[in-house]
């Protein structure tokens, strides 16, 4: 009898990260792969779906406009108590630090249901930075009994809490699916062309400085300070900026207000999958307040800024990947320009060390998921990276 496994996810950068393990999940025979999407992003989520060809199972749709964190929470827990009793899965697996794996989390635990939390571990130490991903992250570790922990420092992090479930280091899924996603632009010229074309602006006298921004906790003066340190590097006309806005009106109203007809500066609407990770291919410095980004760019040797004073990520920080930069205008303009001037320290980005995995993270989980050895998932074992995560893997498993 196969294992019924419920993923759960709702927003597009769970979708990402879920994706490779979803397929992994579908391609084995002991497992019964059922996918419920509650559709906290809609829009976005759809985007992710599509390109992976992942058809969920069940979709709640339950996104509206304006939505409060209490109200999702709650709709959340009624809706998927429905399909908990639907599916009666013998296993629930959740992803990072969303409202959508809080809930998914808790109405699982409610009913007994084993829970594996994906991307397990991160911490920043401050319940407020990054708002509400700090309690999120940690609610869900406390009701798992599967962790599964993308780095050496995340299982300490779990294991300094003494919590009752079973660590095991996989790395992340993220740099699965974007291998999965760069291979298909490198082998396509026709599709490279395609995506080349939405941003025909992109004629490559200027370097490329790609910003995300959208986080709660910058909400009001933190994006006053972020908008004017990109119109202060635009009107230096030596970058050209390429801003894919977050539909929060929170973000899109002072970005547009101060950046709407600045010079050098592209904004767009945010990009599906394939499109950002073709941008970040062809960026120059990269400027974010994301957290997938601070793990995929790095993967693609690109400069990191990290617009936070603090970050769930340090492995990054202390591999040298990407920069603590934070919020205050002088400090982003500062940091960019001396990237800007030192194309030698930009080309060392690209020779360091991504600390985030070999991109098996999916083929570690189902094989702690199934009790199998991971070998038995990559033919012929793996190399290098994969060797020190596969070591980590061992230690782990407690």
């Amino acid at each position: 009898m196969p294992t019924r496994i419920l993923s759960i996810f709702g927003t597009r950068p769970e979708a990402i990260k879920m994706a490779p393990l979803v397929k992994q999940l579908e391609a084995d025979a002991g497992i019964e792969s059922v996918v419920c999407v509650t559709g906290q992003h809609q829009q976005m989520l759809d985007q992710v779906l599509d390109l992976f060809q992942i058809q969920p199972h069940h979709n709640l749709a339950l996104m509206t406009g304006n939505q409060t964190l209490n109200g999702l929470a709650s709709r959340l827990i009624a809706a998927l108590d429905d399909v908990l009793a639907s599916v009666q899965p013998d296993r629930v697996l959740v992803h990072g630090d969303t409202t959508t794996a809080s809930a998914a989390a808790l109405a699982s635990f409610h009913r007994r249901i084993p829970i594996g939390h994906v991307e397990a571990g991160l911490r920043t130490g401050n319940l407020m930075q990054p708002w509400p991903e700090e309690m999120n992250r940690r609610v869900v570790d406390v009701m798992s009994d599967l962790m599964f922990a993308p780095t050496a420092s995340s299982k300490a992090n779990l294991a300094h809490e003494a919590l009752h479930g079973k660590i095991i280091v996989t790395g992340n899924t993220v740099i699965d699916a974007l291998n999965l996603t760069t291979a298909r632009i490198d082998n396509d010229a026709t599709l490279r062309a395609e995506l080349d074309a939405r941003l025909p602006f992109l004629d490559g006298a200027l370097p490329v400085l790609l910003v995300t921004g959208h986080r709660r906790e910058s909400f009001g003066a933190g994006f006053a300070n972020i908008c004017a340190a990109l119109a202060d590097l635009a009107g230096t006309n030596r970058v050209q900026i390429v801003y894919p806005v977050h539909l929060n009106p929170n973000v899109r109203g002072p970005v547009q207000e101060t950046l709407g007809t600045a010079r050098n500066v592209h904004l767009i609407d945010p990009l599906d999958y394939l499109g950002f990770v073709r941008l970040m291919q062809r960026a120059s410095i990269i400027l974010t307040d994301s957290g997938g980004v601070q793990e995929e760019a790095p993967a693609l040797g690109k400069p990191v800024l990290v617009m936070r004073d603090v970050t769930e990520r340090p492995e990054a920080v202390a591999a040298g990947t990407v920069r603590l930069v934070g919020t205050e205008r002088e400090a982003i303009v500062r940091a960019v320009t001396a990237l800007l001037d030192d194309a030698g320290e930009r080309d060392d980005f690209a020779h360091r060390v991504n600390p985030y995995g070999d991109g098996h993270a999916s083929q570690r989980i189902v094989a702690a998921l199934t009790g199998r050895p991971f070998d038995e998932f990559v033919s012929g074992g793996v190399g290098g990276a994969g060797q020190v995560m596969n070591a980590q893997r061992a230690e782990a498993v407690q």
